[in-house]
């Protein structure tokens, strides 16, 4: 299941809030809240403040609290800059 993943980072300027291998991320986007699953086409987007939402690979949810930020999607590959 590892192939079928992406790498999730979500960043602050004052630490690492989460770094794994995920399957699904949905999140608060300015225009409406959005999915990122495997594959997703590159993106760049604004955030606005609510919950992004994780299943990582065991299936396992969670839930981190956002003020707003950005996130870039490339390559399976997810940064997500927030406070």
């Amino acid at each position: 299941m590892a192939e079928r993943s992406l790498l999730l980072e979500i960043l602050t300027p004052e630490k690492s809030l989460y770094k794994g291998r995920v399957v699904l991320v949905r999140l608060p986007g300015t225009l409406g809240p959005f999915e990122i699953l495997y594959n997703h086409a590159p993106l760049v987007s604004t955030l606005q403040e609510g919950n992004i939402k994780i299943i990582d690979l065991e299936r396992n949810r969670l839930d981190i609290p956002i003020k707003g930020g950005v996130i870039e999607v490339k390559n399976n590959h997810i940064v997500i800059l927030t406070s």
